[in-house]
């Protein structure tokens, strides 16, 4: 039951949530607008009343299980803050191993050209330009409402006046909308793998995710494979490198599929948690 509005304030709000205090205290801040330390040092404030009952319905949504991300619209990647809806997978802290294997590829090449497949929020693919801002950057996705939330993304975090241009963007079936004469340097993907029938879909966050980012409706494998196919064809004369994100139990798989396909240095890199979360290889340069 709502408290009194002149009982109201940080204190006691954040002491009667059901809500775990983190998630708690970025639903109220997000509504009143504070920092952090704000939530600290004005706790015993009043507040409007109408403020309130914004922060009591976000809190009930969350409850029910909305994303915290869904409900403030942003979630932070990499040092940069990233709009969010639930039209684009939500960022998260383990495909900073992606972008960081990828940004260790590129060392030593000049104005690199990169590739992301499956772009969602932009979130790969702006970091990589942020740290490389020489780096043509190309991301693609087939949902136009998930390229329009990468645009507002680019637009807001990236230096419109950077040597590698604008990141571009294509609304593209994995490669078959991209220009065929492009060529690559490094091409990064975080795909739908989990398979089917997997559980995890029916349960946290996931169940308000686009289920088309999460699962390719198969074994899981089905979209790295689209993926490791045609890189070959991608990349440029020099040569190119491949990083693909999937799950905790792929890497074996992943990486046979890229032995297969002829791709050297195959190895698969660990994120904090001690999971092997990506693989990649690289591709030879063209004699």
């Amino acid at each position: 039951m709502p408290h009194q509005a002149a009982m109201d304030n940080a204190t006691t709000l954040l002491r009667a949530s059901a809500l775990p205090p983190l998630e708690a205290r970025i639903l109220l801040g997000h509504v009143l607008g504070w920092r952090r330390t704000e939530l600290i040092t004005r706790s015993d404030e009043p507040l409007d009343a109408a403020l309130v009952a914004r922060y009591q319905a976000l809190e009930a949504r969350r409850v029910a299980g909305e994303p915290v991300a869904q409900l403030v619209g942003v979630r932070e990647f990499f040092g940069l803050d990233f709009e969010v809806t639930p039209a684009v997978l939500i960022p998260r802290p383990e495909t900073e191993l992606l972008v960081e294997t990828a940004l260790a590829a590129l060392e030593g090449m000049a104005r690199p050209t990169v590739l992301d497949l499956g772009t969602g929020t932009g979130a790969i693919a702006i970091a990589i330009a942020s740290v490389r801002p020489d780096a043509q950057v190309w991301a693609l996705d087939r949902s136009a409402e998930a390229l329009a939330v990468a645009a507002r993304n680019a637009a807001r975090l990236l230096d419109g006046s950077r040597h590698g241009g604008a990141l571009q963007m294509t609304r593209s079936d994995w490669y078959a909308a991209l220009d065929p004469a492009l060529r690559f340097d490094v091409i990064v993907s975080n795909p739908p793998y989990i398979a089917s029938g997997d559980p995890h879909l029916a349960e946290g966050d996931l169940r308000f995710e686009p289920r088309g980012a999460l699962t390719d409706e198969a074994d899981g494998l089905s979209a790295i494979r689209a993926i490791i196919a045609d890189a070959p064809s991608r990349f440029a004369p020099r040569g190119g490198v491949l990083w693909l994100e999937h799950g905790y139990d792929q890497a074996a798989a992943v990486r046979a599929l890229l032995d297969a396909a002829g791709f050297a240095a195959v190895r698969s890199e660990r994120d904090l948690a001690g999971i092997e979360r990506i693989s990649g290889g690289t591709w030879p340069a063209q004699t």
